[in-house]
């Protein structure tokens, strides 16, 4: 098996098509095959659970489609393989939308780019994550790419669904699609091991509450503040019978979702803080350094405008994150108090869910799911945090108070 797919865990319907896919793109750039009637084709889609691994398999069918290796597509070692995984080929663009959405004027200068023959590899890709972001004016922009595409450009979409809702139906119809789905918690436990050297104890543990996405368990095995963020989350459910608990809850998780938003994002603020600084003159010593940095302030505010889109992102992900754990967390108590076998999404929360299980009933643990479903589609409309969370524990307060 080509070595770059390797990274993709339990899809192995997946690799086989990617694998065949490459195989031909190769043969067609060689001159002994027609991209056409092949498994290749110039648009793709990647739909998914999160931590299926989306945008993993696009970059890695990216790197397969640059490597030059006889023993490729997709040896792993490469420079075009190498490049590619590392983010620094200079033929594979990846769009990681930072704020809310993706606007047609951004996707308009994509399509732009995408018109370009490649550089140094074979093809010039431009992979897409969450592109359920994109506005409908930028989806209609790549649309007009993607109906007619340039022979040496691919374009790989991520989205959680092909559901009209995350993709519009015109550009799905376009693509070939790929569906990925949950890895395995051997699987993660097992990656975990391997690639990060972790004891099997702490692998699988992480796993078991990772809820399938290998992202999470790595951080939460390797990360102490995103442990100690997770447990102030879980720790809310048996309080919230409590009155006045639901305010109390709602600072707490705004506060613990803002803390581990700060934690993902002021790394990368600084770096490129520091480096935008430094590349219009500061620390200089020369006649024009002074006034090059004082002439600065639009570039200065511009940056600071991007960093608050993402900092506004990254807050309502990790919202979304904490309202995962917790309609996990009444998930597994609304499986015991039905007495089934299901394995748990938070095993070792099992004394707290099982007492909860016992005191409540099933139909009011259905209701506190609901409302933090509701939440999260609320979320995704762009409505005020403090609202939605505010609301959505009200609600989960007013049920088990009714027990």
């Amino acid at each position: 098996m080509a070595a770059v797919f390797d990274k993709l865990l339990g899809q192995d319907h997946a690799i086989r098509e990617l694998l065949a896919a490459s195989t031909d793109a190769r043969r067609s750039t060689r001159g002994s095959a027609s991209i056409e009637h092949s498994a290749m084709t110039h648009a793709w889609l990647f739909t998914g659970p999160p931590g299926s691994g989306r945008s993993i398999a696009a970059l890695c069918l990216a790197a397969a489609l640059q490597c030059t290796s006889p023993d490729g597509p997709g040896c792993g070692h490469c420079a075009g393989c190498t490049s590619t995984l590392g983010g620094n080929h200079p033929d594979v663009r990846r769009i990681i939308p930072e704020g809310l959405s993706i606007a047609t004027a951004d996707m308009r200068a994509i399509v732009r780019t995408a018109a370009r023959r490649p550089s140094v590899g074979a093809w010039h890709v431009i992979i897409i994550e969450d592109a359920d972001r994109l506005t409908e004016g930028a989806a209609n922009a790549l649309l007009k790419m993607v109906e007619e595409p340039p022979s040496h450009t691919v374009f790989m979409l991520c989205a959680p669904s092909p559901d009209p809702h995350d993709i519009a139906v015109t550009l799905r119809s376009r693509c070939r699609h790929i569906t990925l789905t949950t890895p395995s918690t051997t699987a993660i436990a097992h990656a975990l091991e391997a690639r990060d050297h972790l004891d099997a104890e702490t692998a699988h543990w992480a796993a078991a509450i990772s809820a399938g996405h290998i992202g999470r368990a790595r951080r939460l095995a390797t990360d102490e503040q995103a442990r100690s963020r997770r447990a102030t989350v879980l720790a809310m459910p048996p309080t919230l019978d409590r009155p006045a608990a639901a305010i109390n809850a709602a600072d707490t998780l705004l506060a613990t979702a803002t803390e581990d938003a700060k934690t993902l994002t002021a790394e990368i603020d600084t770096r490129e803080t520091e480096e935008l600084r430094t590349a219009l003159g500061a620390g200089g010593t020369g006649k024009g350094a002074a006034g090059a940095l004082r002439g600065s302030a639009g570039a200065l505010k511009d940056l600071e405008r991007k960093q608050k889109s993402r900092a506004t992102r990254a807050i309502r992900d990790a919202l979304d994150r904490a309202l995962i754990d917790l309609a996990g967390y009444y998930r597994d108590a609304l499986l015991a108090s039905l007495g089934t076998t299901a394995s748990p999404i938070h095993p070792d929360k099992s004394d707290d869910i099982t007492q909860i299980a016992r005191s409540t009933r099933p139909e009011t643990l259905l209701n506190c799911i609901d409302a933090i479903l509701h939440c999260r589609d609320t979320l995704a409309t762009n409505t005020k945090p403090e609202l939605a969370i505010t609301a959505m524990l009200t609600t989960i307060s007013e049920h088990m108070r009714r027990g």
